[in-house]
């Protein structure tokens, strides 16, 4: 098989996390090389949300996770116009019994909110949102692809040398958006050990041609938001989780907290339901940044990878040209010491 020689950044993973360091990487100047099997992936299964509200508040996360969270979806307005990433503002909208908790929870966390006790509704302008396949395509603008499986990673004079099925790859640094996957043979056993700590959780939803809804509204059980000219339905967290095969139960179940959001009585949806495997660390917290020799992470953002794109964009750009990282609260180091 053919050596790709690439004095390029090689980025091993095209998804959120993935082709948004590429493209950061990319409008910084570094030639970056994606390489990925191609195919739907975890990204693409999902709604694109970018709420560092609600997620904040449904998980109820501590203060320095949700001020971690905004600063993130900060960073996406910018990132949008860069890219050419449609970045949806329409407000979000929480609807059930919870409504009052919901709106003492973003309260305590310093988001803002409207709450009507009438209706028991919250809305909050904070949370935003993508629409994945518009997303996923714009970000590949400008980045060279190679459609291939990668099975190892040697590191060699000079440089590191990535096993694909398309063929050895070289290149300068390597950046590994992996997700949940086994690690790739050849990385030392410090690396291995961390990537083992990124445990699966397969998420599910529905797409739906019918638009259903023109904001995110959100509820117990689940929620809807519009998607191209339809909708989509969400999502389940099932942590352990790694089928790619939709569970008829569980979306049964979703699709009636659905209705009950919407506030309408249920009729027949022509529904595609699919299902994701995401990867999430510990702490819930993605792992971005060095693990020496030309080795970088960004891999395990739970269900905010879209949320956290950018922000695990920047920071493995920042530690690839040498600045610090801004954001310790992500360095893989704080599972283990990486030499």
């Amino acid at each position: 098989m053919p050596l790709f020689n690439s004095q390029d950044i090689l980025v091993v993973g095209a998804g959120a996390l993935g082709l948004c360091a590429a493209a950061e990487l990319a409008r910084r100047g570094h030639g970056v090389t994606v390489v990925d099997p191609g195919g739907r992936n975890a990204s693409a299964v999902a709604a694109g949300m970018i709420a560092p509200a609600m997620e904040s508040a449904v998980d109820d996360l501590p203060p320095d996770q949700a001020e971690l969270l905004r600063r993130g979806r900060d960073l996406w307005p910018a990132f949008a116009q860069a890219t050419d990433v449609a970045l949806d503002r329409d407000p979000a909208e929480w609807r059930g019994e919870d409504a009052a908790g919901m709106a003492a929870r973003l309260a305590a966390l310093g988001f803002r909110r409207d709450f009507d006790p009438v209706r028991n509704r919250v809305t909050t302008d904070e949370d935003w949102k993508v629409d994945p396949s518009q997303a996923l395509a714009a970000l590949s603008h400008g980045v060279r692809r190679i459609e291939a499986r990668a099975e190892s990673l040697w590191f060699e004079e000079g440089g590191l040398r990535l096993e694909t099925t398309a063929g050895p790859i070289r290149g300068d640094q390597v950046v590994l958006a992996t997700g949940a996957a086994a690690p790739l043979a050849g990385l030392p056993e410090e690396v291995e050990r961390l990537l083992k700590l990124v445990t699966p959780i397969r998420g599910q939803i529905g797409l739906v041609q019918e638009r259903l809804t023109d904001r995110v509204l959100r509820g117990p059980g689940a929620y809807v938001a519009p998607m191209g000219a339809g909708s989509v339905i969400g999502a389940t967290m099932e942590p352990g989780e790694r089928s790619l095969v939709p569970d008829p139960e569980r979306c049964a179940r979703m699709l009636e907290a659905a209705w009950a959001v919407l506030g309408e009585t249920p009729r027949p949806l022509r529904i595609d339901w699919r299902a994701g495997v995401r990867g999430t660390t510990p702490d819930g917290l993605p792992m971005a940044g060095s693990v020496g020799r030309g080795l970088y992470l960004a891999v395990g953002p739970r269900r905010n990878g879209w949320l956290l794109g950018p922000l695990v964009a920047a920071t493995v750009a920042d530690e690839i040209e040498g600045r610090p990282s801004k954001e310790p609260a992500l360095a893989p180091r704080r599972f283990a010491r990486v030499s």
